[in-house]
C-alpha cells in the first residue's frame, strides 16, 4: 500500500507542476484515472483544461490526443476509417485520434449528437466497432471532455443519459491571486517538459488495486441512503441511477487508495458526492443547481460512526 501511495503522490506532484494552486482538481483527475472513469470539465476558456490533460498524459508516459469538436465532424473523424489497399486487396483500418491513452475531447457540445454518441459508446466499451470488426482502445484509456457552460449558441447539449457516462464532473475555476501572480512569474511548467512519473503498466496495476480497496457494509449503506435521497428529494425530478451509485463507489475506492488506505471511510463518499452525482440529477424549477441540491442532501443524511 505504501508503494501505491508513493506512486500516486509522484503522479500528483508531477501534474501540480503545471496546474498551480489547484491540488484538489489534480486529485479529482487522478481519482478518475484510477477508477477507470472519464471526466467532464465544465469551465470558462483559459483556466487550464488542456494543460491538465496534457500534464496527466506526460506524467504517465502515455500518448495524448486533443480533438477539437466542431459541428461538421463525423464519427469516422475520431474513431478511424477502413481504407482500401490495392496492393493487399483488402481494407485496412486506420485508427482515429481516439486511440490514445489520454484524450482531450475539447468542446464536446459543439459536435452533433451522432458524433457525441460514437465517442460516448467507445468510452463506455473501451473499444471501437467498425465494419463488423472490433478494435480495443489502449490501456489505460481516459477521456477528459470539456464544455463551456456559458455559451449555448450553436451547441448540442449532452442529454442526461450521456452525462451519466462521465464518472466525474469538475470545475477548475480561476486561480487565487497569489497563484495567478506565480503563474505570471513563470511558476507553471509546460507539460512537454515533464518526465513520466509512472508508466502505463503501473497505472493499470493501480487501477486493478483500486477495485480491491475494502468497503464496509456501513459505508455501502451510507452511499445507498444518499442515492435514495436523490430519488425522493423535492428538489429533484430525477435522481441518481445505479450507474451513479457504482461510480461513487469506484471513485471513493480510488480516493482511499490515493490517501494510502486499504479501506473507504465516510469522508471519501462525502468529498466526492458532488463531483460524481450532481451532473446525473435533473432539477425541478426553483433556481438551485445540481451541486447545491447534492450538498443539501449530504447535510440531511447522518454519517456512519
Amino acid at each position: 500500500m505504501s508503494d501505491s501511495r508513493g506512486s500516486i503522490a509522484r503522479l500528483e506532484a508531477s501534474i501540480v507542476r503545471c496546474i498551480v494552486g489547484k491540488p484538489e482538481v489534480v486529485r479529482l483527475a487522478v481519482v478518475g484515472l484510477l477508477a477507470r472513469g472519464h471526466v467532464l470539465i465544465e469551465d470558462a476558456p483559459g483556466v487550464g483544461k488542456t494543460t491538465l490533460a496534457a500534464a496527466l498524459a506526460r506524467s504517465i508516459g502515455g500518448q495524448f490526443q486533443r480533438i477539437q469538436f466542431t459541428s461538421d465532424m463525423l464519427p469516422s473523424d475520431i474513431l478511424g476509417v477502413s481504407v482500401w489497399q490495392p496492393d493487399r486487396a483488402e481494407f485496412i483500418f486506420k485508427p482515429g485520434p481516439l486511440f490514445a491513452n489520454i484524450v482531450l475531447a475539447d468542446e464536446i457540445n459543439r459536435t452533433t449528437p451522432k458524433t457525441q454518441s460514437s465517442l460516448l459508446e467507445a468510452m463506455n466499451e473501451a473499444q471501437v466497432s467498425i465494419d463488423h470488426a472490433t478494435y480495443p482502445l489502449p490501456r489505460p484509456f481516459m477521456v477528459l471532455a470539456t464544455q463551456n457552460p456559458r455559451e449555448y449558441e450553436g451547441t448540442y447539449p449532452l442529454p442526461e443519459s450521456q452525462l451519466d457516462r462521465f464518472l466525474l464532473r469538475i470545475r477548475i475555476g480561476y486561480p487565487e491571486a497569489p497563484d495567478e501572480k506565480a503563474i505570471l512569474r513563470g511558476a507553471a511548467a509546460p507539460p512537454e517538459t515533464l518526465a513520466p512519473a509512472l508508466d502505463s503498466a503501473a497505472v493499470v496495476a493501480l487501477q486493478e488495486q483500486t477495485g480491491r480497496v475494502r468497503v464496509e457494509e456501513s459505508i455501502l449503506d451510507y452511499l445507498m441512503r444518499l442515492v435514495a435521497a436523490t430519488r425522493t428529494s423535492p428538489l429533484l425530478s430525477l435522481g441518481v441511477s445505479p450507474r451513479g451509485s457504482l461510480a461513487l463507489l469506484r471513485a471513493a475506492q480510488a480516493s482511499a487508495l490515493a490517501d494510502g488506505r486499504e479501506y473507504v471511510v465516510p469522508d471519501d463518499i462525502k468529498r466526492l458526492a458532488v463531483a460524481v452525482l450532481a451532473h446525473r440529477v435533473i432539477l425541478r424549477a426553483g433556481g438551485i443547481d445540481g451541486d447545491a441540491a447534492v450538498r443539501s442532501i449530504l447535510q440531511e443524511i447522518p454519517v456512519p460512526r
